[in-house]
């Protein structure tokens, strides 16, 4: 599969898809899913609500975030491919960060969660047509295709993923 075009998603989603040199989109996903998770495994419960400056989310807030974004890029990619075209509105992540109440939930339970969802987004990319990956709508007032979501599903746990490392020491 080609890489996407800038032409393909808003400016902003670059930082993410840039991380992403594989030519592969899903086996990307897919080992990603491993590696992930090794690395998730291994956060001891205690740091889970710690919150280190700079930064201005807990550890549990980071991983519901990507919970999260996983679903919300997963939704669009799902009615795009399908050849849904209406536009989908952006989200605003602090506000979700907040919501979440993810100080209730356990990291091992997100970190489970988190699984579950990328199992999910893996049997949608792998499932979808060919030509359903070129298709494309419009999110947050901006037209994304299939083939960007889908690196920009990985890319996002990238980018976040090594920021957790730094804040961890695991970099």
């Amino acid at each position: 599969m080609q890489r996407p075009e800038p032409t393909e998603y808003a400016p902003f989603y670059g930082t993410y898809i840039t991380l992403v040199p594989e030519g592969d989109v899903l086996a990307a996903m897919e080992s990603q899913l491993t590696e992930t998770l090794a690395f998730w495994r291994a956060i001891p419960e205690s740091q889970g609500d710690v919150c280190h400056a700079p930064y201005t989310w807990t550890v549990k807030q980071v991983l519901g975030h990507l919970i999260d974004g996983e679903r919300i890029f997963g939704y669009r990619a799902l009615r795009f491919a399908r050849g849904d075209s209406t536009p989908l509105p952006g989200f605003e992540e602090n506000d979700y960060a907040k919501a979440g109440s993810y100080e209730r939930l356990t990291v091992a339970a997100l970190v489970s969660e988190f699984e579950a969802v990328r199992r999910s987004s893996l049997w949608l990319f792998r499932n979808l047509p060919a030509e359903a990956w070129a298709r494309s709508g419009k999110a947050n007032d901006s037209p994304v295709t299939v083939r960007a979501l889908a690196y920009i599903v990985v890319g996002h746990v990238r980018h976040h993923g090594s920021i957790l490392r730094k804040r961890l020491g695991a970099a």
